[in-house]
């Protein structure tokens, strides 16, 4: 059931990835609609502040309708008064923190998902080099920390990882991100490096951040929806992270005086 149920979602992603448009950000909202409800769900927020996982609740479908809408200001706005909002609510039933977490870590995937997809050729280059990325540094994290061992990267947060895992993972993600910048011809000069390095090390975060909250919470898995799998968070944590860092890197190059290509994608790829 893993293999058969991990064969389908791989087709599944990539056929949309490659489709873009309105696919793939239906993708991104069914992506950041059922990491809310696993978060919110683990955190216990429908009992212990019902008002505050209400309020996330209308903010993650308004942004998942902006989203869909192709206006990520106004889906930036209702992540940041959503969240605010669920978390002002929820402070006396002592979980407003999380609801607030819940809106932003599930509404930001989403918005940084579909924003770097975008519509054109440039949007699939840079999903395809956030998606190698992440999984090279992924695979060889895993297989690399437990061949060699050595000394835990976090052992109360996750005590299967270790350091020896996390450098060998990071470097194969920045051997991804050149081999996907010289596939396009353009090789991004010093950039693509340093890109792919921040993108790797936020993958690891986001694996990190999500075995975390499943410690908090005493969970095993963050849900049950895909079979052999655990939940959607369970698969897709490191891509998150690595995909919203992508998002913050794209949108403040203009800002230090970076040549301000009108695709987030293509000032990602340094194009």
């Amino acid at each position: 059931m893993r293999i058969i149920s991990g064969v389908i979602l791989g087709v599944l992603v990539l056929a949309v990835t490659w489709a873009g448009g309105i696919w793939f950000r239906i993708l991104a909202v069914t992506i950041m609609v059922l990491m809310h409800y696993e978060f919110s769900t683990m955190s216990g927020a429908t009992e212990k502040t019902p008002l505050a996982n209400a309020i996330g609740w209308l903010a993650v479908l308004a942004t998942g309708l902006f989203v869909l809408s192709s206006l990520p200001a106004m889906a930036f706005a209702a992540i940041v008064i959503g969240a605010a909002g669920a978390g002002f609510s929820g402070m006396r039933g002592g979980a407003g923190a999380w609801a607030a977490v819940a809106v932003i870590y599930a509404g930001f995937s989403g918005l940084a998902l579909a924003e770097i997809r975008g519509e054109g050729l440039f949007g699939l280059v840079a999903m395809m080099f956030v998606i190698a990325i992440v999984w090279s540094t992924d695979t060889l994290a895993y297989f690399c920390g437990r061949a060699l061992g050595g000394p835990k990267l976090a052992p109360k947060i996750s005590p299967g990882k270790t350091w020896s895992g996390a450098v060998f993972g990071a470097a194969a993600g920045v051997a991804a991100g050149i081999a996907v910048a010289l596939v396009i011809r353009q090789g991004g000069g010093w950039f693509i490096p340093l890109v792919a390095l921040a993108l790797a090390v936020a993958s690891e975060l986001g694996d990190l951040f999500e075995s975390w909250i499943k410690r908090r919470f005493n969970a095993k898995d963050s849900s049950r929806l895909i079979p052999g799998h655990g939940g959607v968070m369970d698969r897709v944590d490191g891509l998150v992270f690595a995909a919203f860092t992508a998002f913050v890197i794209g949108n403040l190059m203009p800002l230090a005086g970076s040549p301000g290509a009108d695709e987030l994608a293509a000032r990602l790829l340094g194009l």
